[in-house]
């Protein structure tokens, strides 16, 4: 494998969404030629039937994804991911998306102080968040579904006890306030 190859390939595993060529290019700062062509390299070797992870190329863009051949083995795992009750972490990222969303991945790990990557994953699979693209931020935010209401027993997220508080907290404003201000000056 190339490292041009092995960059786009660790670009799609941490990518919860497909990502185009031109972002893949940019990112590596390559050509879009040369980019196509580490890609044809990488499903080449991952799309074959003893590779546990293929990749999908389409309109899209280019994504990660697990060998159709294990698709049981898969709906077992994710069945149980499912069916299993909320971890303390998940609550807790769950209740920032609640309290403060839309929100972006950066932010929520911002407040949390750890990679979150994994529980959005979790809670997009439940059906408990949304994840959208922000014109403004520029990155997917995050935000509860209706499903999280109905559970939850709310018809809107105003129902959250102190949500007028927690949503409009200064300190946590200043916080997120000074992660995008960081963020722009890199």
């Amino acid at each position: 494998m190339t490292e041009l190859a092995a960059k786009i390939e660790s670009i799609l595993f941490v990518s919860s969404k497909p990502i185009s060529m031109k972002f893949l290019a940019t990112a590596c700062n390559c050509q879009v030629d040369e980019t196509v062509a580490a890609v044809d390299d990488l499903a080449s070797m991952r799309n074959i039937d003893d590779s546990g992870i293929h990749v999908v190329i389409g309109d899209e863009g280019i994504t990660l994804a697990t060998n159709p051949l294990f698709a049981s083995v898969i709906e077992n795992l994710s069945k149980e991911d499912v069916e299993s009750e909320l971890t303390r972490p998940s609550l807790e990222t769950l209740t920032i998306v609640a309290y403060r969303g839309p929100i972006t991945k950066p932010e929520i790990e911002a407040i949390r102080g750890i990679n979150c990557t994994l529980i959005l994953r979790n809670l997009l699979m439940r059906g408990l968040i949304d994840e959208n693209e922000d014109a403004v931020k520029l990155q997917p935010v995050y935000s509860l579904t209706n499903d999280a209401l109905r559970y939850l027993g709310l018809h809107n997220v105003n129902e959250l006890a102190d949500y007028a508080d927690l949503h409009g907290n200064s300190k946590i404003d200043a916080l997120l306030s000074a992660l995008t201000t960081e963020s722009s000056s890199v």
